[in-house]
């Protein structure tokens, strides 16, 4: 399956201005994408709209589990519900993930350390064990994602990552409705930075429709 229409490099320059290589982005981009049938001006405007907003321009692979004491009794109060035990686990991103990411997804026990190894990773973030697995399954028939997570920190595996969360979830279909707040929800899980996912939709769907 070929493109619908003119995908250049350098119309692909024009939104992500943040990337010092776009040219690895843009050849994985035009590997990837129609295999899943992210062919249309919609489809590749949308992917790339969610991705540039999960990433910051395809820039952040992976997760910030970087928290102060105070972030995480703000953003995870379960996990850390007294200000001595989110000392303890201050500005230690191993040990973060490791109790955040305990014992779900998945995941073995805190001491496991599976919560570190299957952190989110990639431009639409796979995270835990069992998505890991999935992915790996799914994709190549093995277990490539579990012996080596970090290749979801290239742009190949990230983006083909992406794709196959794209397909598993039906993206393409939000797409093709132009319904921008239901494909944020079943990205992000609900509708945060839905005004800059929007501002990158119509950026992207300009250029990819102004021929």
């Amino acid at each position: 399956m070929n493109f619908e229409f003119d995908f250049t490099l350098e119309k692909f320059m024009q939104f992500v201005s943040k990337n010092k290589e776009p040219q690895l982005w843009f050849d994985a981009l035009v590997k990837y994408l129609p295999k899943f049938e992210i062919v249309t001006p919609a489809r590749v405007a949308g992917f790339i709209a969610q991705c540039q907003h999960e990433s910051l321009d395809f820039t952040v692979l992976q997760e910030n589990l970087n928290y102060s004491a105070a972030g995480l009794r703000k953003i995870f109060p379960k996990y850390f519900p007294a200000d001595a035990i989110a000392a303890k686990y201050a500005r230690q991103p191993t040990a973060i993930a490791n109790k955040v990411y305990s014992g779900r997804m998945g995941n073995g026990g805190e001491a496991s350390g599976d919560g570190w190894k299957f952190r989110g990773r990639g431009i639409l973030q796979i995270t835990g064990r069992q998505n890991y697995t999935r992915c790996s399954t799914d994709l190549f028939g093995d277990d490539t994602l579990i012996r080596d997570p970090d290749l979801l920190r290239t742009p190949e595996y990230a983006v083909l990552t992406a794709c196959w969360f794209w397909q598993l979830n039906s993206l393409n279909r939000w797409c093709d409705k132009g319904d921008i707040v239901m494909l944020t929800r079943k990205v992000n899980g609900g509708v945060i930075g839905l005004d800059d996912r929007i501002n990158h939709w119509n950026a992207a769907l300009e250029i990819f429709e102004g021929e």
